[in-house]
């Protein structure tokens, strides 16, 4: 494959108006196909889109045309798209008598009701015609879970300067171009950076900075505000496919990006990656991660699921066809990982979020937790949240905090749990139903204590008035509970706020 087959971005806005017009969105697919066929899409079935596409009219033909990878006739390529414009940049190519597109196109909806399109290889969109697995080595896929998973949990706060590394179809690049003055994205294969340019141009977004290296290397000595990358974080034996595998040994090439990302960073700025890495036989997984933050940076990482390695293997060897190839020669590969682990002493792999946030101090947080229940995305302010939270605490000993004001989290309800009947509670939980959906069981100093808490009075003085209430010793009171109100605030159920204004 070369970038010279790629279509040219010259008439992208004359086509995105077409599309548009034809309502080939993401709301307008769901209107034609229904939420099944919808669904069955998502999962690279195509004959229940196929059957809900066999009229003329333009949403079908697009649908076909760039979704289902169909050849269609001219004519009604011509009712859907400036046809001519589109041979010519190379969107389309005459075939068979008829049109067939030579990527795809997805409508994909942005966080603001914004429609957008990513471009990738033919058959390579999620949801597509070919499915999200490959075997050519510089194939460029299309949005997929991991994707949106990585968009959902960025902080998007304004930033001047924004990078996306191995930037792929351009779907984080594209996300970063609405709250950053300036995008930079980079990528080891050429053709990737094309694609981002066309899913720039189609989804009407600024054009970014497009560099072609290896990790770091295209903006050696620069700093950003925002880095984010869903990276080819895949432990494999080789580096047979571009778009999934490192090629580097292990989990090398994610404790690399995420190591020398701090030296990419501004202060106050926000690194952010998903990442594979291994559990080593005699070694915590906490600590292997602890030891790739960098210097100076705080951080967060999630972990959100584990594989024991014959899952593993088998989930890359479905991605990319493998298990459809000759028997013997999938055994042959099966093999191979299994070997590449064996030599690590790998006996499973975590995925997760891993979150660097350059603080500058010489006390880092570092938070790494187990979190594979249900989370709310997107998640990008619970993120940022997490930081300043951690930020305060860092800044307040137990004096400041009791002379701290803070409010409940919004959304955050309390469940009694005990015997039918009973007097009191066996015990209280604090539930949140938003973000990170924790829950945490609190005494009854503790729920008393958040329940009041809407920042009018300080920790103190609440304190005061509950151990009034149960008669207990307010000095001894205030010495046992800053501790728990940290909790409280390190999992999000209280937010540090200021005193209320002075009463004139």
């Amino acid at each position: 494959m070369s970038t010279t087959s790629l279509p040219a971005p010259d008439h992208s806005p004359l086509i995105r108006e077409a599309l548009l017009a034809a309502a080939f969105t993401a709301d307008g697919l769901l209107d034609l196909l229904g939420a099944p066929a919808y669904a069955a899409l998502a999962r690279s079935e195509t004959v229940p889109a196929l059957r809900a596409t066999r009229g003329r009219t333009p949403l079908e033909t697009l649908v076909r045309l760039f979704l289902l990878q169909q050849t269609v006739p001219a004519e009604q390529a011509a009712a859907a798209l400036p046809l001519e414009e589109c041979v010519t940049d190379g969107w389309v190519v005459r075939a068979d008598g008829g049109v067939r597109a030579t990527v795809d196109v997805r409508p994909y909806g942005g966080p603001e009701g914004q429609d957008w399109f990513i471009v990738s290889d033919p058959g390579c969109g999620v949801g597509g015609a070919g499915g999200i697995g490959s075997h050519d080595e510089g194939v460029v896929l299309g949005v997929g879970g991991a994707s949106t998973t990585l968009a959902g949990i960025t902080v998007r706060t304004p930033v001047g300067r924004a990078l996306d590394l191995g930037t792929g179809s351009g779907i984080q690049a594209l996300h970063a171009a609405q709250h950053a003055t300036g995008v930079t994205a980079t990528d080891l294969n050429p053709r990737a950076l094309a694609f981002t340019r066309l899913t720039l141009a189609l989804s009407g977004a600024p054009a970014a900075d497009l560099r072609d290296g290896s990790l770091f290397e295209p903006v050696a000595g620069e700093a950003y505000d925002l880095i984010v990358s869903n990276p080819p974080f895949v432990i494999s034996p080789g580096a047979r496919l571009t778009y999934r595998d490192g090629g580097m040994g292990g989990d090398d090439l994610c404790r690399s990006l995420v190591s020398e990302a701090g030296a990419h960073l501004n202060t106050g700025g926000y690194a952010q990656f998903l990442a594979n890495w291994q559990h080593v036989e005699g070694e915590e997984w906490q600590d292997r991660l602890r030891s790739w933050v960098p210097r100076g940076c705080d951080a967060w990482i999630v972990q959100r699921e584990v594989q024991d390695i014959t899952q593993y293997a088998e989930l890359w060897l479905r991605d990319s066809g493998d298990h459809r190839a000759d028997p013997d020669a999938y055994a042959e590969r099966y093999e191979a990982w299994l070997d590449e682990f064996d030599a690590r002493r790998t006996k499973a792999v975590g995925f997760g979020w891993i979150t660097l946030h350059k603080s500058g101090s010489d006390r880092p947080s570092i938070v790494v937790e187990e979190w594979p229940h249900p989370v709310e995305q997107p998640l990008g302010e619970t993120v940022r949240a997490h930081f300043e939270r951690r930020d305060y605490l860092r800044d307040h000993d137990d004096a400041a905090l009791l002379a701290g004001y803070f409010r409940l989290a919004p959304e955050v309800v309390q469940e009694q749990v005990g015997m039918p009947g009973a007097e009191d509670p066996e015990h209280v939980i604090l539930r949140q139903n938003r973000g990170m959906r924790r829950a945490t069981k609190v005494d009854t100093v503790g729920a008393g204590f958040a329940g009041v808490c809407d920042g009018t009075l300080s920790a103190g003085q609440i304190l005061d008035a509950i151990a009034q209430l149960l008669g207990e010793d307010p000095v001894v009171l205030r010495d046992r509970t800053p501790q728990s109100i940290r909790l409280l605030v390190e999992e999000g159920f209280l937010d540090p706020v200021g005193p209320p204004p002075a009463a004139v």
